[in-house]
């Protein structure tokens, strides 16, 4: 996992030869920033990162820099009441029209109930 205050760090005292990028695995960055290091372009870039860096919170740089770690929550689907009355109400019309035995009716309308 990457940390965000060691790439900070990286950002600004190391920042104009780019190995805050290789660090955060944006090699071809990277690479731009060694080719262009003579210029000192990417030591201006590199501090205003370094405040990027600084500013965001843990949240989004894990979200950016380490969403391979991160397991998503996948939120759990839950029938409301309103949708299990519905289904009642529907159960009920299936075996008033014979649809369903009485023993299916009570069968199912004991799952949903229990459900609740």
């Amino acid at each position: 996992m990457k940390n965000r205050l060691v790439a900070a760090l990286l950002a600004l005292f190391l920042g104009y030869v780019g190995i805050h990028k290789f660090y955060l695995g944006e090699n071809l960055a990277g690479i731009l920033y060694l080719i262009f290091s003579w210029t000192l372009i990417p030591g201006l870039i590199a501090f205003f990162e370094f405040l990027g860096l600084v500013l965001m919170s843990d949240q989004s740089f894990d979200a950016k820099f380490n969403y391979q770690y991160i397991t998503p929550s996948q939120p759990k689907f839950e029938e409301s009441s309103r949708d299990k009355a519905a289904t009642l109400v529907e159960l009920k019309r299936l075996y008033d029209q014979g649809i369903i035995t009485a023993e299916e009716f009570e069968e199912k309308r004991r799952k949903i109930l229990d459900s609740i």
